[in-house]
């Protein structure tokens, strides 16, 4: 049997999430994954009603969104198609795609975001779809 050398991983208890603000007006907040992570980027995203991210498209980064609390209300390329996701959607994002996310419910929007590879290029950044 062939020596596997360390294993490495890392345990996150919901209950010890560190959610930091995003720094910007929306309420978003965010609990980093990505610093225990090599080969792609992950974090958890809270979305208080109404909030939304800025429009944009990743230039490198294939991104994976999946619905873990409320309704994601996302806006898909251009012209922008909308899409609506309950708890447990999917949806999967290709690199220059251009994408807004936003929580028009009424109840807390949560989110892991995923995205390889874990190098981000320059995005591009669009006007707010209304």
């Amino acid at each position: 049997m062939g020596d596997t050398g360390n294993v490495g991983y890392t345990v996150f208890q919901h209950s010890e999430l560190e959610w930091e603000p995003r720094g910007d007006d929306s309420g978003r907040a965010i609990a980093r994954l990505s610093d225990a992570m090599t080969r792609s980027r992950a974090n958890i995203w809270r979305y208080p009603p109404g909030a939304r991210g800025k429009r944009h498209a990743e230039s490198v980064q294939e991104e994976v969104f999946i619905v873990l609390e409320g309704t994601l209300t996302v806006d898909l390329g251009e012209p922008p198609e909308r899409h609506q996701l309950e708890r447990g959607g999917v949806v999967v994002v290709q690199p220059g795609t251009i994408l807004q996310l936003r929580n028009q419910g009424t109840e807390e929007l949560v989110l892991f975001i995923n995205g390889a590879p874990p190098e981000t290029g320059p995005a591009e950044y669009f006007a707010d779809v209304p």
